[in-house]
């Protein structure tokens, strides 16, 4: 077994830190970037605890060292814009040699083609500041393939050449729809080209390491990660909530840098702009500060950027998540502000919805983080922030006024404490099992909540793609006890566990050297049925429209994510509050009001524009047509709205309330109909 390899081999591990074999120190030279001995002490002390600590029980063999190489690659030239295909030929040689030479920490393999990306980079980017000062002809009818997945890499400089003109090329056909002079155009691009330049320059031996060692970290799954000294820092401090910004986690994408987590209750997540997979392309900072093009600058740069004191104000230019390089980006004004506490604790409204002659008062509560003041809980604090005793509160307030039945809206709720997960579903549960855990040894451990129902009337749950984790437990364990309607999107699909480390934390003896921080999945989570979370998240009872599928977005677009299984089931005694009959009777009016409710329609069309832009591999490259999309994109949502118009009439025909059409929200909204109407089919069946 593996504990049993684990509890053998381990003081191999933790001699590491008193031996002498290692490389002297080796500074970076400008021409070519080489490790460091620190460098390959810890490449081989995080090979160890992969092997010894993740979840996933796969050696680190010839198998797993092919995939590194492809992870490598592809981090480092994702788009296929910089290596030759000579270049990749002459890589092959490496591609079953990665896993004997990590574990002997030789590292001379990623730093050779580590130095050629950077050679093949210089060699791009003098090609285009040049370009970039020619005059662009917009007539001509060609086409820029830039969705490069299936595509070649070139077979020459000059074919490499053509690629690049054509890139450069649509990006300055998208600043010249944006407004832009031929002059402004040309300025920006060298800027950007010049910007990027210095950036390649400034790479040094800890970035190669750090790209290589998260290219290893996500063959084994993509939520385990390594984090250099510099990045652990910042992990650190981002996850003390502590930080003054705009309350997100920024990473690196090829050219760009994404947004890849909102925090509760920061400026960003309370913009209600801003969504994960988000690309930053322009800061400016006050209202009149100059949009500032950040497009092939680090991430730590851009992070830099975004950052600044409480109070100040900086405006951000997103290319939306989805939308691809050219298309129309958003300006989103953003005041830097710490974390908010009170702004990311549960809220509760109050919905009246009238129906059939009767109204509905319908208690709505918004929790966006399973949050837990855990230094409280261990002081033995009487009233300790938590998200369970803020939701209790918050019903027995809703009681007070009367409400006829509760839904909680998890929409991007990305998890936060296991612990809170488990109590809050106590709330609406007369207690047993509320999710199953498995760790790495085979051990199988059941979570149950031990306390009496609290709230026992009609309740649903909103999810979205990105309610994850302890959202998915939540919802999992409603659902699995048929005890709320589950009302969305399919949730991500994030079944796993991480842990968090230090690499000094495996050393016996101190070191004087600067060590990373390495997270690695320990369990897996699964449902009282015995189902994973994992890749299938919790599929609503009733589906909403959805811009983002499980391909694109989630568990399920990761290739190296964890599979699906099942374990036993817990016993458990489903409470049948939601029955079969119920959720097609919900369904059904569901259905019809798609056709007929005008938010919905305006929503669902959208989708359908966003997926036929996803779908597209080329844009062209000649302005007449280009500027003949974008205006045909604005008949066309001119259009929406006359029939949509027609709808409101044909939908006030058949007694359809709009009352709510107030609403800006058409997934709230259509949720507040559906728990009315849950409420009155309870009723009507005693």
């Amino acid at each position: 077994m593996k504990l049993f390899k684990k509890l053998i081999i381990i003081p191999a591990l933790i001699l590491l830190g008193s031996t002498n074999i290692y490389a002297s120190d080796t500074a970076d030279t400008t021409k070519y970037l080489q490790p460091k001995s620190e460098h390959i002490k810890e490449a081989i002390m995080v090979t160890q605890i992969l092997d010894f600590f993740h979840y996933r029980d796969v050696d680190l063999n010839d198998s797993l060292s092919s995939v590194i190489l492809d992870n490598f690659i592809e981090s480092l030239d994702g788009s296929k814009n910089y290596f030759l295909a000579a270049d990749i030929k002459s890589f092959q040689k490496y591609r079953f040699a990665f896993d004997e030479d990590l574990k002997r920490g030789n590292l001379v393999p990623a730093f050779y083609i580590f130095n050629i990306y950077k050679k093949r980079v210089e060699e791009r980017l003098k090609y285009a500041l040049a370009e970039s000062q020619h005059k662009f002809d917009f007539t001509k009818k060609e086409e820029f393939v830039f969705d490069r997945e299936k595509v070649p890499y070139p077979q020459s400089a000059q074919e490499q050449d053509e690629l690049w003109r054509k890139i450069i090329k649509n990006q300055a056909l998208s600043l010249k729809l944006s407004g832009s002079d031929d002059k402004k155009i040309s300025e920006t691009l060298v800027t950007r080209y010049e910007r990027f330049k210095s950036n390649v320059d400034k790479y040094n031996s800890t970035d190669v390491f750090e790209i290589l060692m998260n290219s290893v970290t996500e063959s084994f799954d993509p939520h385990t990660s390594y984090f250099g000294p510099r990045s652990a820092e910042d992990f650190q401090r981002e996850s003390s909530k502590a930080m003054e910004g705009i309350g997100a986690t920024l990473q690196q994408d090829d050219d760009f840098t994404k947004i890849v987590e909102l925090r509760p209750g920061g400026p960003a997540f309370l913009s209600g702009q801003i969504d994960v997979d988000d690309r930053i392309v322009g800061i400016a900072q006050g209202a009149e500060g100059e949009m500032v093009d950040v497009v092939g600058w680090r991430s730590d740069e851009v992070a830099g950027q975004v950052r600044g004191a409480k109070g100040t104000l900086v405006r951000i230019e997103f290319l939306p998540a989805g939308r691809p390089v050219g298309g129309q980006t958003k300006i989103v004004n953003i005041v830097r502000d710490k974390i908010k506490y009170d702004e990311a604790k549960a809220k509760s409204q109050v919905v009246q919805y009238e129906e059939g002659g009767k109204t509905y008062n319908l208690g709505i509560i918004t929790l966006p983080d399973f949050y837990l003041d855990s230094e409280g809980l261990e002081d033995g604090e009487k009233d300790f922030s938590s998200a369970t005793s803020d939701v209790k509160k918050l019903i027995t307030q809703l009681q007070e006024d009367g409400v006829d039945g509760v839904m909680l809206d998890l929409r991007n709720n990305g998890g936060g404490s296991l612990l809170e997960a488990i109590s809050l579903s106590g709330l609406f549960l007369p207690g047993g099992p509320v999710v199953q855990i498995k760790y790495a040894n085979g051990q199988i451990a059941k979570e149950d909540d031990k306390e009496k129902m609290f709230y026992s009337g009609p309740l649903s749950i909103m999810t979205n793609r990105f309610s994850a984790s302890a959202s998915e437990i939540f919802a999992a364990v409603l659902q699995d006890y048929k005890r709320a309607v589950i009302v969305g999107e399919q949730t991500y699909g994030k079944g796993t566990v991480q842990n968090v480390r230090g690499l000094n934390d495996f050393l016996r003896e101190p070191t004087t050297d600067e060590l990373g921080l390495i997270k690695y999945t320990i369990a897996k989570f699964y449902r009282v049925t015995g189902s994973s979370t994992q890749h299938l998240g919790v599929s609503p009872d009733i589906s909403l429209p959805s811009a983002f599928s499980a391909k694109e977005f989630g568990e399920s677009s990761k290739p190296s994510a964890l599979p699906w299984d099942k374990i036993p089931a817990a016993k458990f005694t489903p409470l049948n509050y939601v029955d079969n009959d119920l959720i097609a009777q919900l369904k059904k009016s569901h259905e019809e009001r798609l056709k007929t409710d005008q938010s919905l329609v305006d929503y669902q069309y959208d989708i359908n524009e966003l997926n036929k832009a996803r779908a597209k591999t080329s844009v062209s490259l000649n302005y007449d047509t280009r500027k003949k999309e974008a205006d045909d994109f604005e008949k066309k949502r001119d259009a929406r709205v006359k029939i949509g118009d027609s709808l409101k009439e044909l939908g006030s025909s058949k007694g359809v309330n709009h009352s709510l059409n107030e609403l800006k929200d058409p997934f709230l909204k259509e949720s507040i109909i559906l728990l009315a109407e849950q409420i009155a089919a309870k009723k009507s069946k005693g």
